[in-house]
């Protein structure tokens, strides 16, 4: 997976980042902010877990199409194809390699 942030925006940036098929990215949250995504090509699977509990969502994004994510809700990409994304996220972004990062103290870096 490569990203190029594209510009700053408020507390976060703007981008693409871009991969081939393959099993499922970190989880990412963003605490401040909603994250917008939109597929530039190809087809990626976005899975998020509700803030509010319970199981995950997994939703596929086609080429052309985008979604917000709320702030607060965990989420990854699974690349089903060679695909581009844009996202537009204003505000800080978190990581985590957990098998369900909400049950994780969260670290700020």
């Amino acid at each position: 997976m490569e990203f190029r942030e594209l510009c700053t925006f408020d507390n976060g940036g703007c981008g693409v980042f871009w991969s081939h098929a393959g099993g499922p990215g970190p989880w990412e949250m963003h605490p401040d902010c909603d994250e917008l995504l939109q597929t530039l090509e190809g087809e990626i699977q976005l899975e998020v877990l509700p803030a509010s509990g319970g199981a995950s969502i997994a939703t596929i994004i086609k080429s052309g199409s985008f979604l917000v994510i709320p702030k607060g809700c965990w989420h990854r990409q699974n690349f089903l194809t060679k695909s581009k994304e844009l996202y537009i996220t204003p505000g800080q972004t978190l990581h985590s390699n957990a098998e369900d990062p909400r049950n994780e103290i969260l670290r700020r870096d």
